[in-house]
């Protein structure tokens, strides 16, 4: 088996042992030796390879523990409504997209925010009638918990006035009692039903396609919380050997059963594609007002969000899957749904905490974003994995600002998590915002948007420092994916999945660090992407 030795590089290792070093050997999907330059060249022996890394910083492989890969790439590939600074941009945008598909196509579109509008109006199906008249089209809206719709999707979909409100859901309705082409929550299950189907392409292929967007911005691993459609894509890319990076594939609530009936266990699999944790809606998101909260909405005083998933029915899935092995990933973003699973998570390992399956799963909150601050200290002692995405937190300044003013929360409080002792792991929630991590490190050491603002940061006290971040975006991710004796530093035994950088994001403001760029990317010792 060929050595190859990567050298005249500045190495940050994240091994408090040995933090820096200047060369790597590498053996192999293995790291054999990291330290200086004679030191690896003397171990490597006759015949090695040498890869002059040009005086680039070196970072493990960076780790995105919350993506949602199949929405990701087919959004792509979908009518793009990010920016869009009014309703009639938006339409504008679908109209120019439809135009250029099959006269009987869906017309797919993601990522509108009527709150950035300058008219902040709520769109409705009669909107979108106008541009799309004799076909349906489906619209999610930036947080993917709000879907847009025209006459003929409600139509394909089944809804009409006489449609009731499915569990953990909203059918929006005008005066009437007719749908106005808004659904909430679980109310949008169906819609993404034809978003994951072939309906919107050959997923396979997308994934082939767009998968090394990742590898360019740094990432080596993924935990992927998408459906079933997305397992047996990424099952056919790696049957083929074209899976590029490495993956730890949640279950869907909806096949739960399913996978206990085949066996499934989290941390299955092997060093390439392993079964994850289950994920659990309990709530929405702020942006939609349905993420449960314990103080009502403001101008809402009979909305605290929406339940999706009651207490009752989240502990008894959570000892459901815990018993057969599987680990619970629970998407909560109120402070009432985190409070929720807390209690959840607390009750089951007062009944099951001393079986030894249960030692060995770690639940996960996905999202954490609004905390009571008496739940801080609660998460760290249950030894919850708080996995959050940093530019949730800058890009709802906005958000926060205008709808949590006054309310003692503790918001995307990663320092306060950590400094109570919590595992806190980083990922981008793509396609809500970028799958850019050096976007969520920035966020995670400023937390300042990207023009700067607010002067300090939002909430400064929660600021990491760089070394944190980067600890956050790999060994936490690795730790999350039961994987921290394999990969998130680089010493001997490791994978070798590695990134190097032509900036030292040791050697910048922090202010630099967003716009930092990728100009190499290693998985498993081998090139995967190079600029």
């Amino acid at each position: 088996m060929t050595a190859t030795v990567f050298e005249n590089a500045r190495i940050h290792t994240l091994d408090p042992a040995r933090p820096r070093a200047e060369a790597m050997l590498v053996r192999g999907e293995r790291i054999v030796a990291v330290g200086d330059l004679d030191e690896c060249r003397g171990r490597a022996g006759v015949g090695a390879r040498r890869v002059d890394l040009g005086g680039a910083a070196v970072l493990p492989g960076l780790i995105d523990s919350h993506i949602h890969s199949g929405l990701y790439v087919r959004g792509l590939e979908q009518a793009d409504l990010r920016g869009t600074a009014s309703l009639d941009e938006a339409l504008a945008r679908v109209a120019r997209h439809a135009a250029a598909l099959p006269p009987d196509a869906w017309v797919f579109g993601n990522g509108w925010d009527s709150h950035k509008w300058a008219r902040p109006v709520q769109p409705n199906r009669y909107d979108l009638d106008r541009i799309c008249p004799d076909r349906p089209a489906v619209l999610p809206s930036v947080d993917g918990h709000t879907t847009w719709v025209n006459s003929a999707a409600l139509r394909r979909l089944g809804y009409d006035a006489g449609t009731p409100d499915p569990v953990g859901g909203q059918i929006v309705r005008d005066e009437r009692g007719e749908p106005t082409g808004i659904l909430r929550e679980s109310a949008g299950d169906a819609a993404y039903d034809v978003l994951r189907s072939s309906v919107a392409g050959d997923l396979v292929a997308q994934l082939r396609a767009h998968l090394p967007r990742l590898l360019a911005v740094g990432l080596t691993s993924i935990h992927d919380i998408d459906g079933q459609d997305c397992r047996a894509a990424f099952e056919t890319l790696y049957a083929r050997g074209e899976l590029p990076l490495r993956v730890h594939k949640s279950i869907p609530v909806t096949a739960l059963d399913e996978a206990i009936d085949l066996g499934w266990a989290t941390g299955d699999g092997d060093r390439w594609l392993r079964t994850g944790p289950v994920k659990i809606f309990t709530d929405g998101a702020l942006g939609s007002h349905t993420c449960l909260m314990t103080e009502p909405y403001e101008g809402e005083p009979d909305n605290h969000g929406i339940a999706v998933t009651s207490a009752e029915e989240f502990e008894r899935l959570v000892a459901k899957a815990a018993g057969a092995g599987i680990a619970v990933a629970a998407h909560a973003i109120g402070d009432a749904a985190n409070a929720m699973v807390l209690r959840a998570y607390a009750r089951w390992r007062e009944t099951a905490g001393a079986e030894p399956a249960a030692r060995r799963l770690r639940h996960r909150i996905e999202h954490t974003q609004h905390l009571r601050p008496q739940d801080v200290p609660l998460l760290a002692r249950l030894g919850v994995i708080a996995s959050m995405q940093p530019t949730h937190c800058t890009s709802d300044i906005p958000l926060t600002s205008s709808m949590l003013a006054g309310r003692d929360l503790a918001s995307y409080a990663w320092r306060s998590l950590l400094d109570a002792g919590a595992t806190v792991a980083f990922g981008s929630d793509a396609p809500v915002e970028a799958p850019d991590p050096l976007h969520a490190i920035h966020a995670a050491v400023t937390r300042q948007q990207a023009d700067g603002t607010p002067p300090g940061g939002v909430d400064p006290h929660e600021r990491l420092d760089l070394d944190a971040a980067l600890r956050c975006h790999t060994i936490s991710g690795a730790y999350a994916s039961y994987e921290e004796h394999l990969k998130g530093q680089l010493r001997p035994g490791m994978l070798a999945d590695f990134i190097a950088l032509p900036t030292d994001p040791y050697r910048v403001e922090s202010a630099a660090l967003r716009d930092l760029a990728v100009a190499l990317t290693v998985v498993g010792g081998v090139v995967r992407w190079q600029r």
